[in-house]
């Protein structure tokens, strides 16, 4: 039995199920006015999947971001497949909803961190992820290991 209630790991559940809800819409329905996306998310999930020099430019993580060009779209109650333009090549990626360290949608300056949480079962300190280096998935030249603050996203 369990000392207590979990309320970390229930808030992240509710928080992933929000990322679920809102993709869910966007495949629905596209992405509405200049809503876009900053998903900065762990590569080596054993659940990613992405193409083999993606991985091995990013072997830890990667911030993908969903706006202007993003093709077949398909969420599950687990994650959402994509493909996304990595200078100007097509890549299919899965992720995994708890892959994801961050979700930002800077257009309504909306954003969750997930903090990286060890159960009592594991050994062990908590840590707390730092910020992410941004990725953008779209044909122009992208900036890698820019360090972009979430706090400007924050009201």
């Amino acid at each position: 039995m369990t000392q207590g209630i979990d309320y970390g790991n229930l808030m992240h559940g509710a928080m992933r199920g929000l990322i679920r809800d809102v993709m869910a819409g966007v495949a629905a329905q596209g992405l509405p006015g200049a809503h876009h996306f900053f998903i900065t998310l762990n590569t080596h999930h054993p659940d990613v999947v992405m193409a083999d020099w993606l991985r091995a430019r990013y072997p830890d993580e990667i911030t993908i971001v969903i706006q202007h060009w993003f093709e077949n779209l398909e969420v599950d109650d687990d994650g959402f497949a994509i493909t996304l333009n990595f200078g100007n090549q097509p890549e299919p990626l899965y992720i995994p909803f708890d892959a994801i360290s961050t979700f930002v949608d800077p257009s309504v300056e909306f954003g969750l961190k997930f903090e990286t949480h060890v159960s009592d079962d594991d050994e062990g300190d908590d840590a707390e992820d730092d910020e992410a280096p941004m990725e953008e998935a779209e044909p122009e030249e992208r900036k890698a290991g820019e360090v972009v603050s979430l706090d400007e996203f924050r009201r």
